[in-house]
């Protein structure tokens, strides 16, 4: 599904706005903190134009706002407004400031959610959170959570319930209090809170974060006629969002607001006490992606300035989204865990079917004995050791927030990069005992895969895309229903083989969802190739049937990616690294297995000269197909042990390249396994070919000098071992 961009941005109001409704596609309404509420009424589509009202005016702060729909006697609906005073206000849309209400009704607040029947009895309380509950809204049926309704507040968590009172789910990614609430048509939750940003709610997944160039965004509305939204925040303007091109606002003006989040200033007390000196450059930012949508990390700028980024999954990059800046706004706030603050408290799921265990960290921590602690106090295997510390540096990487004051010789031995150095420690109290022996790095015995998808997301983006060849006078190459079809039913046996068992069987609907993708790379241009390739790199681990397709002409899925040129199209870098994703994922059949080793070379000439190292998400595809091929080529069942040892030396070859040339540490350490795989269980003789070239051991020492984590540490001594046999 499409990103929201900006429809229009509405400036009449003189202070916050702190709520909004959305009653039908032509009416918006506001109520602010300057004590009125607002109509605006659309008076042209395109560029979007609106006419603005008072509807009321009262004596204070106005807070909350809803829209009762035309009811007998009140053929507008009515307008429901309430703030400071605790007065209630009703009245119908048409009716001037000045006249009287139809209704004035006593308000009340309370820290707890209450149900009541639809006659007005009191039915039961909910204990939304252990803070203050200040957004519900209800759910659609069909929510993935089976939830009927959905609370948020001070605690920065939604919390998805049932009617009766059991909480069936909770969404995570508010950085502190949310606001306001709401939900589309299309069953997903819309968010928004304090830490200036509005989020959009797939299921469990947050799938777009809109940045505001304000302190807060105190609320959100949906229209539930077209699906678009409206958001109020502290700037005092209004501003509606669209996912439907026709609907957006011009090119222009979507760009100005771009441009204001970027140059917005971000109060300190908002993120905290940044240590300016510790945070990585703006070249961080093209060496690491983030781990999840909306993630928010902080780099000193070339200038001296702290730049803060946001990571948006639709466009696989970092967005500015303002600089950190001296001065009076809202604070962050610490969580509490066991009676003492966090800075982080991360849910860890260790085994399914129970609940996750509690990770607390705060940033002043080094991320090995928090590890350490974590696996102590829970009586999991030392094995988890460099796993979670890898996790918790990942997930918190970006700033040094919150630092104590104690002297930096003692207190943060991590250095700039933020990462565990062995024999270092982290202050005079004792430090937990640390594991004698880590478990051996090499060989790889695995195949790796990459499944993670949003199946949903992917089946609307071909969807959609469709329509639009349709609209084009593409009829020739747009789906037809029997196409379409075949499209849905591929989706339930796709979604258990990310969670079940890959390949176990032939499953007709897959077989079918196979030509079909094949039909789509064929004929569609390549442009819109990417939602096909994503679905290929899914039937690859789901199915033998893609391995063993071949069209009436014998043509394989092989040479269709060839002939759709893929390969041969550098600017769509994307397109590429889902096509190595798919050969990886063929590792997870036998087939599919058969097939990658009787490919090698038309496969390995075609990753070789597309790897493009400044590419994060490409490298990492290459260096894990890399993996799979040194536990093929090293494998006992291999048909020629001869042809396996001149493989394992291209392969080798090119993964000396990457790792010397790349500044990705996971693209980096995966590629060292597999060349260390491909040493350990080939013999001596690409042993002796390794030692008479002085490229491996470059790009080891290289690798070793350039990242201090030690898994890199260990992989690399692991290697070394091998070559002084």
């Amino acid at each position: 599904m499409t990103d929201f961009k900006l429809s229009a941005s509405l400036e009449e109001h003189d202070d916050d706005i702190r709520g909004v409704a959305f009653p039908h596609p032509k009416l918006v309404l506001s109520a602010s903190r300057d004590a009125t509420v607002r109509a605006w009424k659309l008076l042209k589509q395109k560029p979007p134009q609106y006419d603005c009202s008072i509807s009321s005016h009262g004596s204070s702060f106005i807070n909350a706002i809803a829209y009762v729909p035309p009811i007998k006697g009140f053929p507008d609906g009515l307008i429901v407004s309430g703030g400071k005073d605790t007065i209630i206000e009703v009245r119908e849309p048409g009716r001037e400031p000045d006249q009287n209400a139809e209704a004035l009704l006593l308000g009340h607040a309370h820290n707890s959610i209450r149900i009541f029947s639809p006659t007005g009895k009191f039915l039961r309380t909910v204990k939304g959170s252990s803070d203050v509950v200040r957004a519900l809204c209800r759910v659609s049926p069909g929510h993935a959570s089976g939830a009927e309704f959905a609370s948020a507040g001070n605690d920065g968590i939604i919390r998805l319930w049932k009617l009766d009172g059991t909480q069936v789910g909770k969404l995570s990614g508010h950085e502190s209090f949310i606001y306001s609430l709401t939900s589309l048509p299309s069953g997903e939750l819309i968010s928004s809170g304090e830490d200036r940003t509005l989020r959009i709610w797939n299921g469990d997944e947050c799938v777009q974060t809109i940045t505001h160039p304000a302190l807060s965004v105190w609320g959100v509305a949906a229209c539930s006629e077209n699906g678009d939204i409206v958001s109020g925040a502290s700037d005092k303007k209004v501003r509606v969002f669209s996912r439907v091109k026709e609907r957006q606002a011009a090119p222009e003006v979507i760009r100005a607001f771009e441009d204001s989040v970027k140059s917005s200033s971000i109060p300190k007390q908002q993120v905290g006490d940044v240590q300016k000196e510790k945070l990585p450059g703006p070249g961080f930012l093209h060496q690491k992606s983030g781990t999840k949508e909306g993630q928010v990390i902080m780099v000193k700028e070339d200038d001296g300035s702290v730049g803060a980024y946001q990571w948006s999954e639709g466009a696989q990059s970092w967005m500015s989204v303002g600089t950190v800046v001296d001065g009076v706004g809202s604070s962050g706030k610490k969580t509490d865990y066991l009676g003492k603050d966090y800075d982080y408290v991360f849910d860890v799921d260790i085994e399914d079917g129970k609940p996750p265990l509690k990770l607390p960290y705060s940033l002043s921590q080094n991320p090995y004995e928090a590890a350490t602690k974590f696996i102590q106090d829970n009586e999991l295997p030392v094995t988890y050791l460099d796993q979670v510390a890898n996790f918790i540096t990942t997930n918190t990487q970006g700033a040094t927030l919150g630092q104590s004051s104690q002297d930096p010789a003692t207190s943060d031995p991590l250095g700039t990069e933020s990462r565990y150095r062995p024999g270092e420690s982290a202050s005079n109290a004792p430090t937990p005992p640390l594991p004698s022996a880590r478990p051996k790095i090499l060989p790889q015995t695995t195949y790796l895969s990459i499944k993670t998808a949003n199946l949903r997301t992917i089946r609307k983006k071909i969807e959609e895309l469709n329509e639009q060849l349709s609209r084009e006078g593409e009829g020739n190459a747009a789906l037809v229903d029997p196409q379409l079809l075949a499209l849905e039913r591929m989706m339930e046996p796709l979604e258990q083989s990310l969670t079940g068992s890959a390949g176990a069987k032939v499953d007709k609907r897959l077989t079918d969802g196979v030509r079909l993708v094949a039909e789509i790379l064929s004929t569609w241009p390549a442009g819109q190739l990417l939602p096909a390739l994503d679905l290929l790199r899914l039937l690859a681990a789901a199915t033998s049937s893609l391995a063993t397709y071949r069209s009436r002409d014998g043509i394989t899925f092989l040479d269709v990616l060839v002939e759709s040129k893929v390969f041969e199209d550098p600017d769509r870098p994307n397109n590429i690294m889902l096509s190595v994703r798919t050969f990886s994922n063929l590792f997870e059949t036998p087939e599919g297995r058969d097939f990658a080793d009787e490919e090698f070379d038309t496969i390995h000439t075609l990753v070789e000269g597309s790897t493009d190292t400044s590419n994060r998400n490409l490298t990492i595809a290459v260096t894990t197909l890399y993996v799979n091929y040194a536990i093929l080529l090293t494998s006992s069942s291999h048909s020629s042990q001869q042809r396996a040892i001149a493989r394992s030396k291209m392969v080798m070859d090119h993964l000396v390249q990457i790792v010397q040339n790349t500044t990705d540490s996971e693209a980096i350490y995966r590629g060292l396994v597999a060349v260390g795989t491909l040493l350990g269980r080939n013999g001596k003789e690409l042993q002796q070919a390794a030692k008479s070239s002085d490229n491996l051991q470059k790009a080891l020492d290289k690798a070793e000098q350039r990242l201090k984590e030690p898994r890199i540490k260990a992989v690399v001594g692991e290697i070394s071992a091998l070559l002084v046999r």
